[in-house]
């Protein structure tokens, strides 16, 4: 029995439990043989072998402990970016850097970046690379949340649009490769063939989404989102005032922001803004205000959000103002308050996903990434203060709780006017709403049925929508029985609720739900949906 085996079977033997459990099993089996310890990526290989031989039974336990960065799943699904390819963005933002060889606003050092150019900015390779290396660091890879990235979406030809799409879904649909220069098995099919796949697959998509720009959503670019399995938008709205907007040549207006709010919620996507404080015109007071007014103002209302405060960057004419005394950026001190201070005040239906923006520090000149540690100094502060983050990213339950009892768990329910809707926020939560496990997001596109903007998607009319279920918790195989918060049944009994008071309080005999296309099967084999057009209806 060699090193990797031994201190395999030894870590079950001894019922090892923790990181600190299989790091003393390491250090004796390594002593013993006179050898340095080994990694969890080579004790993983070697797990997975013993398994297929049948040596050894599954051990959830040792998966766990063995997995590399275990956040990466513990969302319940795994991120996977890929990047279009460079191509020309019909901004003119006065930040955003522009370097040849690379989509605008992105730089050639950042992880994803890399990826991409290593790939020659192939999606197939690029999906097909980070599945391979996620499933190498122990991560399951059955669920997916698809995330585009690289420039204007919208803006990029409809043909490149479709063809990357397709690749995507052919990447997820395919078998992983083993090495870069691999070639596909067999010929992609038309994007529509793909989803249907995806389906069944593998690795199933569960959720794409893109970036683009407020000016460039109207009911026709909606309908080519859908088309293309897309389930959420990030927009760079970057401030709601609009001598800012102005001032820092964004070239859109906040009406803008407000009207594509409303589109893409009244067809049921998730809304995501990029934010960014600390731009020039605006001051600590009124970016403070401005997340205030997020959440007060029923025309803005996001779901989920990403704080960049503004970083200088060389080549940018933000970078000639700096150097000219016509900007000065916050200090530390005041820029961590202020997040703080935003942080506070987040309602518990809104998630933030990210703080700063993972650029490399020795790229900026000035600005926020050279805190690389912002998102933990504030949560330290935050323990320190005796104040919480209500967000859905800081209480997601993640692996904690792992035998919780649904009878122990409340539903709580709350409802915010929305973009000319009603928003009901279902979540099952423990009762003080410290720790979240699943979330369900209901909408009522109209009070007044027959008049709202989904008319012009037929499929939508007179439709309650259903715009997202998630269940938290490490991220679980499909069709595997876990004592994780995955697979309890949480997310059924939320898509009950929200149908019972579609048609109980508001008087609707039909439901949507915007639907990732791997998740379709579990809509229509569990619940009776069935598939039309692109989403998931039920008669109720």
């Amino acid at each position: 029995m060699n090193v990797l085996e031994s201190i395999i079977k030894e870590s079950i033997k001894t019922k090892a439990e923790t990181s600190a459990d299989l790091a003393r099993v390491k250090r004796k089996i390594a002593k013993e043989n006179n050898t340095s310890c080994p990694s969890n990526i080579e004790l993983l290989k070697a797990y997975h072998k013993m398994m297929k031989n049948k040596r050894i039974k599954r051990s959830e336990t040792i998966e766990k402990i063995l997995r590399t960065r275990p956040v990466r799943s513990l969302s319940g699904i795994v991120n996977v970016s890929v990047l279009t390819k460079p191509y020309p963005c019909p901004g003119k933002c006065i930040y955003c850097p522009s370097q040849k060889g690379v989509p605008k606003s992105y730089l050639d050092n950042e992880p994803a970046v890399m990826r991409a150019i290593l790939n020659k900015y192939n999606p197939f390779k690029q999906v097909q690379m980070r599945l391979k290396a996620l499933k190498n660091t122990g991560h399951p890879v059955d669920k997916i949340e698809l995330r585009i990235i690289g420039g204007t979406w919208s803006y990029y030809p409809r043909q490149y649009q479709t063809w990357f799409v397709t690749r995507c879904f052919a990447a997820c649909n395919a078998k992983l490769i083993r090495n870069k220069n691999a070639r596909l098995t067999r010929k992609t099919k038309s994007l529509r063939e793909e989803q249907k796949i995806n389906e069944k697959a593998k690795h199933r998509i569960v959720g794409l989404s893109v970036e683009t720009r407020p000016d460039f959503i109207d009911v026709e670019e909606i309908k080519r989102l859908r088309k293309s399995g897309v389930t959420m938008v990030e927009m760079g709205v970057q401030s709601i005032y609009e001598d800012v907007l102005k001032l820092n040549k964004r070239g859109h207006k906040i009406k803008t922001t407000i009207q594509a709010t409303k589109l893409l919620k009244d067809a049921g996507f998730k809304v995501c803004y990029q934010m960014m404080p600390n731009l020039p015109g605006s001051n600590l007071k009124r970016d403070k205000k401005m997340f205030e007014e997020l959440f007060s103002n029923s025309n803005f209302q996001p779901d989920l959000l990403k704080i960049y405060p503004t970083a200088v960057l060389k080549g940018t004419l933000l970078y000639q103002w700096l150097k000219q005394g016509k900007y000065k950026p916050y200090s530390d001190k005041r820029l961590i308050k202020l997040i703080k201070d935003i942080k506070k005040e987040i309602p518990y239906y809104v998630r933030i996903q990210r703080i700063i923006r993972d650029i490399p520090s020795q790229s900026i000149v000035v600005g926020p990434a050279k805190i690389s540690n912002l998102r933990q100094l504030i949560a330290k502060a935050s323990k320190r203060e005796n104040w919480r983050c209500k967000c859905i990213r800081c209480r997601e339950v993640k692996g904690e709780n792992p035998n919780f009892k649904i009878k122990d768990l409340k539903l709580f329910r709350q409802n915010y006017n929305a973009s000319g809707g009603r928003e009901i926020f279902l979540s099952f939560e423990d009762k003080k709403r410290e720790k979240l496990f699943a979330l369900l997001r209901l909408r009522i596109p109209q009070l007044e049925k027959n008049i709202s903007c989904p008319e012009r998607i037929a499929v939508l009319k007179d439709a309650a929508i259903i715009r997202e279920v998630h269940a938290y918790g490490q991220m679980i195989p499909v069709g595997q029985k876990s004592i994780s918060v995955q697979h309890k049944g949480l997310g059924k009994k939320l898509i009950k609720e929200a149908e019972e008071i579609s048609k109980r309080e508001f008087g609707y005999n039909k439901i949507a739900v915007i639907s990732g296309a791997g998740v379709r099967k579990y809509y229509s084999s569990k619940l009776g949906y069935k598939l039309k057009e692109t989403y998931m209806l039920k008669e109720i």
